[in-house]
């Protein structure tokens, strides 16, 4: 069907959102709609203001908002695609997928290559649904899951990059720039199983009305999803006992049509191999292992293990991969089936592992931490296996009671397995079928059989177990109470059980297994389009934070965060090395050199980088070094100078150190000094005497002469200080100003002008003197400061130090 028109009213204001689901077995492209917010608020006034915006399908009638490559078709796929079940075609170049499952994005980790051809025919069906005028403004999404979470992390690269490349250049969607979370940003990502549990959860909240309500009355329902290698929990915990800083919860933000913001506090977890396959391949292990401690069988030929969990008489081959190779295990072991439920539920009790270490409580099994749940506030909504298993063969799809479940699975399994093949082919021919392999449309089974009898006997071969898997979660596992009504009901209607509940004023129903909703099929897809359409709703105040997905929310300071997010290295020397060993020549690649050249490239020029900036601040790390060597012994030396000076008096105890203070300042000065050498330095005071042109340092008169210097000995000594009426001057240069040092008879530093300064004071100029016998002069050296006396907290020039006129 061709996108609709412009003059289409159903078009009018329609916002469009695309996700691929790429799954372990395939992937699907659903479409979503919903009509602007603004518009739909200005539509439907305070009716609706309290609402989320309506997301429906992505077109105005039929399924085709929802496309997959359905099992059994014929698909191309890259020569390095390689499957039993492949037939090889005339071009030499394809293989053609004929009568298998199709195979997901996952198997493209070792071939990229292939990627835009998988997603071509998703794309083109995405294209001719949306107006080519509304393709800028529709987020894309490609999310994958399970399959390519057990790719390596080179192989996850390869194949996100490859499926960002082609996305950009085959549409005109909106996908996100690159970041640190991918080359498409969150537009093309891998979602971990919480990440899957907590869209989940929206999507049954929103499809059973949890949103909506006041905020003391609201009432969300948790969810629960099993599939073959794991199964899920998320749910709002009771408010009581809560702490807002509790990092085991996830924040969930949505945004009403009014603006409003509403947040949920969520718990989310996955546990990884105790979905349906993962936990019947562990069963079966420990089943085979103690039979083989009791010497109950041995290798082929023996006998047989009883297996309670598999219909009466049914026989099956099995083998244990779990156990040690070297033990009997490797050989395939007979099953037989006795049929009993209530046996089966005692015999994979021990799977849940309960007993595990416990290291946060409290915890429900295999030791991982759960929130306390409050089952008479907090209802269930299971998805998936807890559909199928009580739906498809018990007809018990809805609420959940414990007895007639029990009932109709011990029926069940207690069967003869040639009668239920009996039944399954009376069902076929009739359209009943019981089991996997129906097309329903708008709640009615329009096809069966499309899979074959081989997957539809699975089913019924594994129900009985599944079905005790169930139970076991639910009852034992997540805690759910069993309401056991001694009167029983025959019926085994779903419907009615609800009725019963509320007869015996038991309210809603704890648990209920649910495929869709009033025709929306439950799905995380849609949690995703549900969030992406409340971002679309402006908020009440500019300065509200944007909403993003529960994931992004968890702060980046969390030390044991609840979503460890995927994000697999984008910078790959090895598709580096791929797409420019095309453009070498052969003796450069890595077949001829036995090494990878582009890796050796790339570590020459990093250490070439390094040397380059360990070169330019070789002066920094000396200095550095110099200093941090010779700091001791200089505060050794300085010590020694203020004892010998007479800083200290003598017999006294020096609490503080000077010395050390006076180091710092020194240093600090130093720091400045350097940092404004560029600048110019301002123009110190002279006398209106010529400034004298010193040629030699001249020495002081010797100290140990008793008679102080008279100022005419001082002018014979030192004829470039003349006299003057002017107690100030300026310099004609700004070159720094010599200067003698030296110490006068109390022991405070003193400091003499050599350029022609004259007197201050009136009293007689006297040279310094110093009780050291040693002074220097330094008169032609660049001036330094020095540390402040202790007689006086001014740097000034002593008045007996210059001759007066």
């Amino acid at each position: 069907m061709p996108p609709p028109t412009s003059t289409d009213p159903w078009l009018t204001a329609r916002r469009f959102g695309i996700v691929i689901d790429a799954g372990s077995s395939g992937s699907r492209l659903q479409i979503y709609s919903w009509k602007d917010p603004s518009v739909a608020l200005a539509n439907g006034g305070d009716t609706v203001r309290h609402m989320l915006p309506r997301v429906e399908k992505g077109v105005k009638a039929g399924e085709d908002w929802i496309t997959k490559v359905e099992p059994g078709s014929s698909e191309f796929f890259p020569t390095s695609f390689i499957h039993p079940c492949l037939s090889h075609n005339e071009k030499g170049t394809e293989y053609v997928l004929t009568n298998v499952p199709h195979p997901g994005l996952s198997t493209f980790g070792d071939s990229p290559e292939g990627v835009a051809g998988y997603l071509e025919p998703l794309i083109q069906h995405a294209r001719s649904r949306i107006p080519p005028s509304l393709e800028p403004e529709t987020p894309l999404f490609l999310l994958a899951t399970a399959g390519m979470r057990l790719l390596s992390p080179i192989q996850q690269a390869r194949v996100l990059s490859a499926a960002c490349q082609y996305l950009r250049s085959a549409s005109n969607f909106r996908i996100e720039e690159e970041s640190k979370d991918g080359p498409c940003g969150l537009s093309v990502q891998i979602i971990t199983g919480e990440e899957e549990g907590l869209f989940g959860w929206i999507a049954v909240n929103y499809l059973m009305d949890g949103f909506t309500g006041r905020k003391s009355e609201k009432t969300t329902y948790g969810f629960l999803d099993m599939g073959g290698a794991s199964t899920q929990i998320a749910f709002e915990p009771a408010d009581s006992g809560l702490r807002d800083d509790d990092e085991t919860l996830v924040d969930v933000r949505l945004r009403l049509l009014g603006g409003e913001e509403v947040k949920h506090r969520v718990f989310v977890t996955t546990w990884l191999g105790y979905g349906t396959n993962q936990a019947r391949e562990r069963y079966v292990t420990e089943t085979i292992r103690l039979a083989e401690e009791a010497q109950a069988t041995d290798s082929m030929g023996g006998a047989a293990i009883p297996d309670p969990c598999l219909p009466k008489d049914l026989v099956l081959l099995e083998t244990s991969p779990r156990l040690d190779e070297s033990s009997h295990s490797s050989a395939p072991h007979k099953l037989v089936g006795t049929g009993s439920f209530t046996q089966c539920l005692q015999q994979m009790a021990p799977l849940l592992n309960k007993n595990a270490p416990c290291l946060a409580e409290p915890c429900l099994f295999n030791g991982v931490h759960v929130p306390p749940i409050n089952f008479a506030s907090s209802h269930f909504i299971g998805v998936s296996e807890y559909w199928y298993s009580s739906e498809h063969v018990f007809g018990l799809g809805g609420a959940y009671d414990f007895v007639q479940y029990e009932r109709a699975a011990s029926k069940f399994c207690g069967r003869d397995w040639d009668g239920i093949v009996e039944q399954h082919e009376l069902s076929k021919q009739d359209g009943r079928l019981g089991g996997d392999g129906e097309v329903l449309q708008d709640g009615q089974v329009v096809k069966t059989g499309v899979w074959g009898d081989r997957v539809e006997l699975s089913r019924l071969q594994m129900q009985c177990f599944k079905a005790a898997w169930v139970v076991n979660v639910l009852h034992e596992g997540i805690g759910i109470p069993r309401i056991v009504d001694p009167g029983g009901n025959s019926s085994t209607r779903g419907e009615q059980v609800a009725e019963q509940a509320e007869m015996k004023g038991l309210g809603r129903p704890m648990f209920q297994s649910l495929d869709s909703v009033e025709g929306t099929a439950i799905s995380w897809t849609l949690g995703k389009m549900v969030l992406e359409a409340s971002k679309g709703v402006k908020p009440l105040s500019s300065h509200t934070k944007p909403l993003v997905d529960p994931a992004q929310d968890i702060p980046a300071t969390s030390q044991n965060p609840p979503i460890k997010l995927i994000r697999p290295p984008f910078f790959d020397l090895d598709v580096i090395e791929e797409k420019l060993s095309q453009h070498l020549p052969p003796v450069l690649t890595r077949q001829s050199l036995g090494f990878s050249p582009i890796a050796f490239l790339f570590y020459v020029i990093v250490f070439f980088l390094l040397s380059c900036m360990i070169f330019r601040m070789r002066r920094s790390f000396c200095v550095t070094f110099r200093r941090i060597r010779r700091s001791p012994f200089k505060r050794d030396l300085e010590m020694t100078y203020s004892t010998e000076e007479g800083s200290q008096a003598p017999g006294t105890t020096r609490h503080s150190s000077p010395w050390a203070v006076d180091s710092l300042f020194r240093s600090l000065r130093r720091w400045i000094s350097s940092s404004m050498s560029s600048h110019p330095r301002l123009t110190p005071l002279i006398t209106t005497a010529p400034r004298p042109h010193l040629r030699h340092a001249h020495s002081l008169p010797s100290p140990s002469s008793p008679a102080r210097t008279t100022p005419t000995q001082y002018q014979n000594a030192y004829p470039a200080f003349g006299t003057s009426t002017s107690s100030q001057y300026h310099s004609r240069s700004s070159s720094p100003t010599p200067m003698t040092l030296g110490f006068d008879d109390n022991g405070s530093t003193t400091s003499m002008l050599s350029n022609g300064i004259s007197s201050l004071s009136s009293g007689a100029p006297s040279v310094a003197r110093s009780r050291n016998s040693s002074q220097m002069n330094l008169a032609t050296l660049t001036p330094r400061p020095t540390p402040l006396s202790r007689a006086s907290s001014m740097s000034q020039i002593p008045p007996d130090t210059f001759g007066e006129e």
